[in-house]
């Protein structure tokens, strides 16, 4: 993959089965005082009645890898649910200069609201900007641009945090261990985003002062690309406790190479939340216990915020008027004991 090809730039804690269990509740902050009428900075409960018209634009990426695919299927059928809202969707690219031209067909379309997943975050920041100066609100989903002025609020997953999270789950279980041993899979090594996911990672085990990190091999979020380079790992290191992999997808290559090398004897911990990852969780007959989520239902969440947006709403939960400007989700550990929360989410 290159960095136009990659599928992150990473609503709430509560991000799993519901990402947008906040948002779907967005409402004009007005509740019934107790003689039933209106009053104001209050907010009534969380529904989903059907208010103002809202047209949402959707520009997002090729479906060439299966999170790409869950966000633009996330994106559809949270659309489909309100009946207030049109989508105007277009097909998928992971060409900067295709997407720009999607992205102004959208604008002259004249829609309420745009949510985009750059191909190239710094290259489509003048799109997002002249969206702004039309007076069309955007929601700038994980990929982020170069600055603020060219959205209204970005919404994604927490790189680093999901480093930081596969680091404290693999810790806690060798922290026993003498001289325990990890490796690391990670993905590209050219993108921002696999930097931060070693950097994470890195900053947990500095608690674990019994563990080392041995070996670190860098792959491309591919199936093909998971296998060969675990191969490679397994073969420089045939003694490990645990393993850190970057990407679920990759992770399906990686599972491939561990038993042909009829491995067994470390603990393996993904990253995103494919559903063939949550079902060998539950299964528990490899080495595979967890994965740390980097959750596609972003997307329906950033319909949530376009849907409130285009309607002048706030957020369910929340005192403010206004939806937040950043919202970051959280890398959730998902192991057997939790797997089945998880499991609807699941991307294929």
């Amino acid at each position: 993959m290159t960095e136009n090809t990659s599928r992150r730039g990473l609503l709430l804690g509560a991000v799993g089965v519901s990402a947008g269990a906040f948002l779907t509740g967005c409402t004009s902050h007005e509740t019934k005082d107790e003689d039933g009428s209106r009053g104001p900075g209050e907010q009534p409960a969380a529904d989903d009645r059907p208010g103002k018209p809202v047209t949402i634009g959707f520009a997002g990426p090729q479906a060439d890898h299966g999170w790409l695919n869950a966000i633009n299927v996330n994106a559809r059928r949270r659309a489909e649910k309100y009946s207030d809202v049109t989508l105007e969707i277009t097909e998928g690219s992971n060409d900067t200069a295709t997407q720009i031209g999607q992205i102004e067909t959208l604008v002259n379309k004249k829609v309420d609201v745009l949510v985009v997943l750059p191909a190239d975050g710094k290259a489509l920041t003048q799109a997002g900007l002249e969206a702004m100066r039309a007076g069309i609100p955007v929601v700038n989903l994980d990929r982020i641009f170069n600055t603020p002025q060219a959205y209204r609020c970005w919404i994604g997953g927490d790189n680093y945090g999901m480093g930081l999270n596969a680091g404290h789950y693999i810790g806690e279980r060798l922290k026993d261990k003498p001289d325990a041993r990890v490796v690391e899979l990670a993905g590209l090594d050219n993108l921002e985003l696999t930097k931060q996911r070693t950097q994470g990672f890195d900053d947990a085990l500095k608690n674990y002062p019994n563990i080392r990190k041995v070996a670190r091999q860098a792959a491309e979020f591919t199936v093909e690309s998971g296998q060969a380079k675990m191969a490679q790992l397994l073969q420089a290191q045939p003694d490990f406790d645990a393993l850190w992999n970057h990407d679920d997808d990759q992770g399906v290559g990686a599972l491939r190479a561990v038993e042909q090398a009829g491995r067994d004897d470390f603990l393996m911990v993904g990253g995103a939340g494919a559903l063939s990852a949550f079902q060998a969780i539950k299964r528990d007959d490899g080495v595979l216990k967890a994965t740390v989520l980097y959750p596609p239902t972003m997307a329906a969440s950033a319909i949530d915020l376009a849907r409130a947006l285009g309607q002048g709403k706030g957020v369910g939960g929340l005192a403010e008027f206004e939806i937040p400007a950043s919202l970051t989700l959280y890398s959730a550990v998902v192991d057997k004991d939790n797997v089945d929360q998880y499991m609807p989410t699941g991307f294929q």
